[in-house]
Protein backbone atom coordinates (compact mmCIF):
# COMPACT_ATOMS: atom_id res chain seq x y z
CA UNK A 1 0.00 0.00 0.00
CA UNK A 2 1.34 3.36 -0.95
CA UNK A 3 2.06 6.24 1.95
CA UNK A 4 -1.26 7.65 3.39
CA UNK A 5 -0.95 10.72 4.68
CA UNK A 6 -4.27 11.88 5.03
CA UNK A 7 -7.78 10.14 6.02
CA UNK A 8 -11.13 10.71 5.31
CA UNK A 9 -14.00 9.48 7.34
CA UNK A 10 -17.37 9.33 5.84
CA UNK A 11 -20.78 9.07 7.23
CA UNK A 12 -24.52 10.86 6.77
CA UNK A 13 -24.37 13.71 9.04
CA UNK A 14 -21.11 13.69 10.67
CA UNK A 15 -22.52 13.33 14.53
CA UNK A 16 -21.68 9.86 14.98
CA UNK A 17 -20.39 7.42 13.49
CA UNK A 18 -17.38 8.75 11.07
CA UNK A 19 -16.47 11.29 14.98
CA UNK A 20 -15.99 8.11 16.42
CA UNK A 21 -13.74 6.18 13.20
CA UNK A 22 -11.65 9.90 13.43
CA UNK A 23 -11.39 10.17 17.43
CA UNK A 24 -10.27 6.09 17.46
CA UNK A 25 -7.87 7.05 14.40
CA UNK A 26 -6.41 9.71 16.05
CA UNK A 27 -5.64 7.61 19.05
CA UNK A 28 -4.26 4.16 17.46
CA UNK A 29 -1.89 6.20 15.19
CA UNK A 30 -0.74 8.54 17.94
CA UNK A 31 -0.50 5.70 19.74
CA UNK A 32 1.66 3.86 16.99
CA UNK A 33 3.80 6.79 16.60
CA UNK A 34 2.50 7.74 13.52
CA UNK A 35 1.37 11.25 13.97
CA UNK A 36 1.84 12.59 9.85
CA UNK A 37 -1.13 11.11 9.34
CA UNK A 38 -4.09 13.77 9.31
CA UNK A 39 -7.40 12.44 9.88
CA UNK A 40 -11.21 14.24 9.18
CA UNK A 41 -14.21 13.45 8.71
CA UNK A 42 -17.88 14.76 7.33
CA UNK A 43 -20.67 13.66 6.56
CA UNK A 44 -23.24 13.22 2.86
CA UNK A 45 -26.00 15.30 4.56
CA UNK A 46 -23.84 17.17 7.40
CA UNK A 47 -24.63 20.03 8.23
CA UNK A 48 -22.06 22.35 9.27
CA UNK A 49 -21.16 23.60 12.99
CA UNK A 50 -22.94 21.00 15.09
CA UNK A 51 -21.54 18.85 17.43
CA UNK A 52 -21.58 14.95 17.91
CA UNK A 53 -24.68 13.71 20.10
CA UNK A 54 -24.65 13.41 23.45
CA UNK A 55 -24.39 9.16 23.23
CA UNK A 56 -21.32 9.76 20.72
CA UNK A 57 -19.58 11.93 23.46
CA UNK A 58 -20.49 9.28 25.99
CA UNK A 59 -19.73 6.46 24.12
CA UNK A 60 -16.26 8.34 23.06
CA UNK A 61 -15.52 9.45 26.96
CA UNK A 62 -15.31 6.19 27.82
CA UNK A 63 -12.54 5.54 25.44
CA UNK A 64 -10.81 7.97 26.94
CA UNK A 65 -11.15 10.51 23.98
CA UNK A 66 -13.10 14.21 23.97
CA UNK A 67 -14.87 14.73 20.83
CA UNK A 68 -17.06 17.44 22.41
CA UNK A 69 -15.51 20.18 20.92
CA UNK A 70 -15.97 18.65 17.93
CA UNK A 71 -18.37 20.44 14.89
CA UNK A 72 -19.71 18.51 11.94
CA UNK A 73 -18.73 19.35 8.04
CA UNK A 74 -20.14 18.24 4.83
CA UNK A 75 -18.26 16.64 2.48
CA UNK A 76 -16.83 18.54 -0.18
CA UNK A 77 -15.12 17.99 -3.04
CA UNK A 78 -12.18 19.92 -1.58
CA UNK A 79 -11.93 17.34 1.39
CA UNK A 80 -12.29 14.33 -1.36
CA UNK A 81 -9.46 15.87 -3.44
CA UNK A 82 -6.64 16.29 -0.11
CA UNK A 83 -7.36 12.64 0.94
CA UNK A 84 -5.47 9.90 0.17
CA UNK A 85 -7.62 7.26 1.52
CA UNK A 86 -11.00 7.67 1.93
CA UNK A 87 -13.58 5.28 4.24
CA UNK A 88 -17.22 4.94 4.34
CA UNK A 89 -19.27 3.36 7.23
CA UNK A 90 -22.22 2.35 4.38
CA UNK A 91 -22.41 1.88 0.49
CA UNK A 92 -24.56 4.56 0.21
CA UNK A 93 -21.81 6.80 1.15
CA UNK A 94 -19.21 5.69 -1.25
CA UNK A 95 -21.63 6.44 -4.06
CA UNK A 96 -22.08 9.77 -2.88
CA UNK A 97 -18.00 10.51 -2.92
CA UNK A 98 -18.03 9.08 -6.32
CA UNK A 99 -20.63 11.12 -7.46
CA UNK A 100 -18.70 13.95 -6.13
CA UNK A 101 -15.80 13.00 -7.84
CA UNK A 102 -15.26 10.01 -10.11
CA UNK A 103 -11.61 10.00 -9.96
CA UNK A 104 -11.88 9.03 -6.30
CA UNK A 105 -12.66 5.02 -7.15
CA UNK A 106 -8.90 3.83 -6.64
CA UNK A 107 -9.36 5.68 -2.92
CA UNK A 108 -12.76 5.09 -1.41
CA UNK A 109 -13.32 2.12 0.60
CA UNK A 110 -15.69 0.89 2.84
CA UNK A 111 -14.27 0.97 6.20
CA UNK A 112 -14.93 -2.98 6.58
CA UNK A 113 -13.51 -3.71 3.08
CA UNK A 114 -9.95 -2.07 3.57
CA UNK A 115 -7.38 -4.05 3.41
CA UNK A 116 -9.85 -7.02 4.49
CA UNK A 117 -9.13 -10.15 2.40
CA UNK A 118 -11.29 -12.52 4.39
CA UNK A 119 -15.01 -11.21 3.52
CA UNK A 120 -17.11 -13.50 5.05
CA UNK A 121 -16.45 -11.64 8.67
CA UNK A 122 -19.25 -9.80 7.78
CA UNK A 123 -22.46 -11.94 8.33
CA UNK A 124 -24.04 -8.75 9.50
CA UNK A 125 -23.37 -7.12 6.29
CA UNK A 126 -20.50 -4.58 5.05
CA UNK A 127 -21.52 -1.84 6.83
CA UNK A 128 -21.47 0.43 10.07
CA UNK A 129 -25.10 0.65 11.39
CA UNK A 130 -26.45 4.30 12.28
CA UNK A 131 -27.01 4.67 15.75
CA UNK A 132 -28.42 8.24 15.08
CA UNK A 133 -32.02 8.40 17.02
CA UNK A 134 -31.51 4.92 19.01
CA UNK A 135 -30.27 3.98 22.87
CA UNK A 136 -27.24 4.43 24.06
CA UNK A 137 -26.56 0.36 23.27
CA UNK A 138 -27.06 1.05 19.72
CA UNK A 139 -23.83 3.53 19.78
CA UNK A 140 -21.93 1.39 21.90
CA UNK A 141 -22.42 -1.82 18.84
CA UNK A 142 -21.42 0.39 16.29
CA UNK A 143 -18.55 1.91 18.55
CA UNK A 144 -17.06 -2.01 18.83
CA UNK A 145 -17.24 -2.28 15.04
CA UNK A 146 -15.47 1.33 14.24
CA UNK A 147 -12.86 0.33 17.18
CA UNK A 148 -12.27 -3.52 15.75
CA UNK A 149 -11.90 -2.12 11.85
CA UNK A 150 -10.21 1.13 12.94
CA UNK A 151 -7.38 -0.96 15.09
CA UNK A 152 -7.04 -3.21 12.17
CA UNK A 153 -6.03 -0.67 9.36
CA UNK A 154 -4.07 1.27 11.86
CA UNK A 155 -2.19 -1.74 11.99
CA UNK A 156 -1.97 -1.70 7.79
CA UNK A 157 -0.43 1.25 7.76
Amino acid sequence: MSKIKSILMVCTGNSCRSVMAEGLFKKYLNEAGMRDIEVVSAGVMALDGLPPTDETIEVMKGQGVDVSGYRSKRLTADLINKSDLILTMEDIHKAFVLRIDPMAEGKVYLLKKYGANDMRRYPKGDGVPDPIGKPIDFYRLSFEIIKEETKRIVGLL
